[in-house]
């Protein structure tokens, strides 16, 4: 029984409540909220390599066995999740240090960022579709509150329809567990795998299948229900748009996997080709969006969007070898998108503005912060030596092994296009001659170019040392399409069913 599982929601969750204690002592609270990510970070890297060494972990609280106890499982998929979601907030509460104002801080910024990365870690760990769901809230909670500190009207209004859809997609999620458990009597996502083998209602799976896709698709925002993150995601201060870039949307992906590759293997072979449209739509929609705008958060939202679909292109080629590929895809774009975010945010707070049309000259100004933001770019284009042509290019092979062609086609196109709406940010803020007098701008601080020049070292890391990655992420993607494992590891040998039948007798 792997019960160190339970260490990352607990410390998180005394962590939030020591915080809020002493929101009013700044220091001692910016000391705690740092302590508890990293503790976080260092538990999710040891992970990585028990997960490498010993296989899937599973833990049942209360010494309830499954599928009556509430069940966490931590697999390849999940400890790399949980690594990069807490790299990425210790990066953003750096950044935070550096950005925002005492008024913040005062009024449970802190508090609010751990129980995001609470409702993250819990949304990855669970084994339980109801579990998911309550995670899911208190991630939505968190987030809602993020996007509404400071009470502007942008934000009120960005929150608001923030809001409205993610809680119709929480809607959708409940009507799908309700159905669920009319249909196969349990919600234990071992045990659902088991019975739906033996379900002769293929219809009502199907549809049960759908609202899922919508629910999830939802919160990861996929067309047509991506509308809501550019209107919303420009409004928070950087260090919060820069976090949800990095997370809020890659829950949903992840989901998509969970439930998809492990739970309802049938359903995804079935929704394949559907998925597969939704996925290049996806990244078409988004990248002319990206083009289409002149404010650097906006173009960056877009790119979001557009990002997704090279996810939602690695479930829809419903493979074990499509899993791995969005595996490491959404491992790469998580982090590229919060250091982008980051450092564009760095150069708008320099400006004063994020109009491209009112900067420029930075490259001559910040040379530092000039270089990070090509690196940045050229690896959320997909181009060597940087994670995201590894990433892109695990996706493509996937594409064409597998036939195909349309996706895989519009996947490389969309990656061209993604380097010229780029490019764009690159010609009118750094390159181009500044109308204003850029030696009276203030200059950038380190504690707003370190964290995005770190996450882009290791953009650079990863690409350089791919062929672990590759590996590893090779091997979660089995285990995330390996239902029969999954079954066992969670409910022994005998399976979920016999453990059930015996406890009712």
């Amino acid at each position: 029984m792997a019960n160190h599982l339970f260490l990352p929601i607990v410390s998180l969750m005394v962590g939030a409540s020591l915080t809020v204690l002493f929101a009013r002592q700044r220091w001692l609270a910016r000391g705690i909220v740092v302590g508890s990510v990293l503790f976080h970070l260092i538990y999710s890297l040891r992970l990585l390599w028990v997960v490498a060494a010993h296989g899937r972990q599973v833990s049942q609280a209360g010494g309830w066995l499954a599928p009556f106890g509430i069940t966490f499982v931590a697999d390849g998929a999940t400890a790399i999740m949980l690594a990069v979601a807490s790299l990425l907030t210790l990066m953003t509460v750096l950044y935070s240090f550096a950005s925002l104002d005492e008024g913040y801080e005062r009024y449970f910024y802190y508090p609010l960022i751990l129980l995001l990365l609470l409702g993250v870690s819990g949304a990855f760990m669970t084994g339980d579709l109801f579990n998911l769901y309550v995670w899911f809230e208190v991630l939505l909670l968190a987030s809602f509150g993020l996007i509404t500190l400071g009470g502007t009207r942008a934000q009120l209004e960005g929150g608001l329809k923030y809001v409205v859809l993610n809680l119709m997609g929480s809607i959708a999620f409940l009507i799908g567990c309700g159905l669920v458990y009319g249909v196969v009597g349990t919600l234990n996502m071992a045990h659902i795998a088991e019975r739906m083998q033996t379900i002769q209602q293929p219809g009502i799976m199907t549809a049960i299948a759908c609202i899922f896709l919508f629910a999830f698709g939802s919160k990861a925002a996929i067309l047509p229900l991506f509308f809501w993150l550019p209107t919303s995601y420009h409004t928070p201060p950087v260090a919060v748009t820069a976090i949800f870039s990095g997370l809020l949307t890659k829950v949903g992906a992840y989901s998509l996997y969970r439930v998809f590759g492990t739970v309802m293997q049938n359903e995804l072979i079935h929704l394949a080709p559907w998925i597969l449209t939704i996925a290049w739509l996806t990244m078409l929609v988004g990248v002319f969006g990206a083009m289409a705008q002149m404010n650097v958060r906006r173009i960056l939202s877009f790119h979001i969007v557009s990002q997704i679909g090279y996810s939602v292109m690695g479930l829809g080629l419903a493979s074990s070898l499509g899993l791995a590929a969005g595996l490491l895809f959404t491992a790469h774009v998580m982090i590229v998108k919060t250091a982008l975010f980051f450092i564009g945010g760095a150069a708008e707070q320099i400006y004063g503005t994020g109009d491209i049309k009112k900067m420029g000259g930075l490259a001559r100004r910040e040379p530092a912060l000039a270089m990070f933001w090509f690196l940045g770019i050229i690896s959320l284009a997909g181009l060597p030596p940087m994670s995201g042509f590894f990433g892109k290019l695990a996706l493509l092979q996937a594409g064409v092994t597998q036939g195909a062609w349309l996706v895989t086609g519009v996947a490389t196109l969309t990656g061209i296009l993604t380097l010229f709406s780029m490019l764009k940010i690159w010609n009118e803020v750094f390159w181009k001659k500044s109308y204003a007098d850029v030696s009276k701008l203030p200059r950038v601080s380190p504690g707003l170019l370190l964290p995005g020049a770190l996450l882009v070292i290791v953009s650079l890391a990863l690409g350089l040392g791919a062929s672990v990655l590759v590996d590893y992420t090779t091997v979660a993607g089995m285990q995330l399409f390996d239902q029969a494992g999954y079954i066992q590891s969670v409910c022994g040998l005998d399976g979920c069913e016999a453990v059930f039948q015996a406890a009712i007798r």
